[in-house]
């Protein structure tokens, strides 16, 4: 039987997304337990919510769908600060940091051109 598949996972936005919450969760193995609660928790919840706001905005209408993809840009942003400030605490190196806000950096931009899809459509 073969797996039943959904519109939005051909989505190369959400494939990244999702690759960004994999980096994010193998990192933050790595954080301090006393940041468990802490800004792990937050580091975790703001990645998963890029890839869940735009698989569940994609089953609605334009408006709606572009709605989600706003929340998705908030979690960019606030994945961005998870970053400073894990990179501050020196939980990472500057070479992860670097590589975290390139991947960010290109989450909002693909984000930018879905929202001018919209608006434009």
């Amino acid at each position: 039987m073969e797996t039943p598949k959904f519109n939005f996972e051909d989505l190369k936005v959400y494939q990244k997304a999702l690759d960004f919450m994999d980096d994010v969760y193998d990192i933050t193995e790595t954080f301090p337990k006393v940041e468990t609660y802490r800004l792990t928790s937050q580091y975790v919840r703001a990645a998963n919510s890029i890839a869940l706001n735009i698989s569940e905005g994609s089953g609605g209408s334009d408006a709606s769908f572009n709605k989600y993809v706003q929340i998705a840009m908030d979690s960019v942003r606030e994945c961005v600060t998870c970053s400073t400030i894990a990179f501050r605490r020196n939980y990472i190196d500057n070479d992860i940091n670097l590589q975290f806000r390139i991947k960010l950096a290109e989450l909002s931009k693909m984000i930018t051109a879905l929202q001018k899809y919209f608006k434009n459509k």
